[in-house]
């Protein structure tokens, strides 16, 4: 079991590259299922959900190699529609799979997904959309068996812009008899991202970007090269990052347009942000300002996933800010690890208030979920001392080599190897 040890007090300075997207590899690697050809995914990560996908993907035939953030895959030949159970248990992205199996072979055998404890988050959306396009799905002792003949392009209203929902169902639709039109869907840069792969393959998908997606189907896909977006997650990260060590740090190849509301809320705090192309450049200040109020929300709104580490950003400003988490109902579980750091955070239902203290200690504390790792990250290293963060595997599903990254500009971490016996 690794730990992150983090001794705090020093601002972070230089250059760095973000890598590319998690949020948006993932379903494009999905995808290929879609088509028997050969495809060139460049730009992924090197993370754990990655190579839990790729995994996933082998036990359905489908052979791939992945050296230096690019993926080559052969997914000309599948040999089984069943995901196994100890594969799906280990990632929530694992559900995006269905409409793909069920659009190219007609069915597909998968179990309820896992991932980071962050909440409640169905997939009844997910299956809603399948089913309004002829999917019949059955469900038997945590067991879904997914049959459907041919899919049927139909009108599907989302109740709420669930991203994952809207890729599984654009994906299932790209070879579905008829049009496809989504309504509600979401806007993540990510959905732009697939539709733009799912397009080279031959499919015929506009309007991703917007609340109203519509595909048209095809008979059949085939295969194709691209480049996944930069993580505007990771950005958003090492931009706290800077910001809550007074740094001076330069991001390299991401996109300013995706990190709009981000940038936002930082700047109210006072930190200087200067964009040039595809750099962006974070001037932190002695200490940020409060920020009155910030709601999570889906794209273009504030990112739920950068809600923890804009709190433990918050948490040494100077006067009371206020987050409101929309998303997701079980985000809140860093504050108490916060809290030992000396944050001062109090929970109202799906209200955090935090009053921003001068000074943060080092302590040992846990990484309960991906987010909740790099909040407390950003917290090790604005903290007097050392800290030490275990449960380094949630925070390297996102971050591919985290201590390395910030090594790179001037922070003083490392990870340690610790095995435990049993008495």
């Amino acid at each position: 079991m690794d730990t992150l040890v983090i001794e705090g007090g020093t601002p972070l300075e230089g250059k760095i590259r973000v890598h590319g997207s998690k949020n948006a590899a993932l379903p494009i690697l999905a995808a290929t299922i879609l088509a028997a050809g050969e495809h060139r995914i460049e730009g992924v990560p090197d993370l754990l959900d990655i190579r839990v996908m790729l995994k996933i993907l082998s036990e359905l035939g489908i052979g791939s190699r992945h050296h230096d953030h690019v993926v080559d895959l052969d997914s000309r030949i599948i040999t089984t529609s069943k995901v196994p159970e100890s594969l799906m248990g280990q990632m929530r992205s694992s559900i995006m799979l269905m409409g793909p199996l069920l659009a190219r072979m007609g069915e597909a055998v998968l179990y309820r997904p896992g991932g980071c404890a962050i909440g409640s988050r169905r997939i009844d959306l997910h299956l809603d959309g399948l089913k309004k396009m002829g999917a019949e799905i059955v469900e038997r002792e945590g067991v879904m068996y997914c049959k459907a003949l041919k899919l049927v392009g139909t009108k599907i209203v989302l109740d709420y812009p669930s991203v994952g929902a809207t890729e599984n169902i654009m994906m299932a639709a790209t070879l579905a008899k008829g049009t496809t039109r989504i309504v509600n869907a979401a806007r993540e840069p990510e959905i732009i991202d697939l539709q733009n792969f799912l397009n080279k393959m031959g499919a015929r998908v506009v309007g991703a970007g917007s609340n109203e997606i519509t595909i048209e189907g095809v008979e059949r896909l085939h295969g194709a090269s691209h480049r996944v977006i930069p993580d505007r997650i990771v950005a958003g990260t090492l931009l706290s990052a800077a910001a809550i060590t007074g740094g001076d740090v330069a991001l390299c190849g991401v996109n300013p347009s995706h990190m709009e509301a981000i940038a936002d809320v930082f700047l109210r705090s006072g930190v200087e942000i200067r964009c040039s192309n595809d750099i962006m450049r974070i001037i932190g200040t002695s200490r940020p300002k409060a920020v009155d109020k910030v709601t999570t929300s889906p794209h273009p709104g504030f990112p739920t996933d950068m809600q923890p580490q804009l709190m433990a950003y918050l948490s040494i400003a100077e006067g009371t800010s206020i987050i409101n988490e929309t998303v997701f109902d079980g985000r809140f579980r860093h504050v108490s690890e916060l809290e030992r750091m000396g944050a001062q955070i109090y929970i109202d239902y799906h209200t955090a208030i935090i009053r921003g203290t001068s000074r943060l200690s080092g302590a040992r504390v846990e990484a309960t979920d991906l987010r909740a790792g790099a909040s407390l990250i950003l917290a090790g290293l604005a903290a007097e001392g050392k800290t030490f963060i275990e449960q380094v595997h949630h925070i390297d599903r996102g971050y591919e080599n985290v201590d390395q990254m910030l090594t790179k500009l001037g922070a003083r971490i490392y990870r340690r190897s610790e095995i435990y016996k049993a008495n």
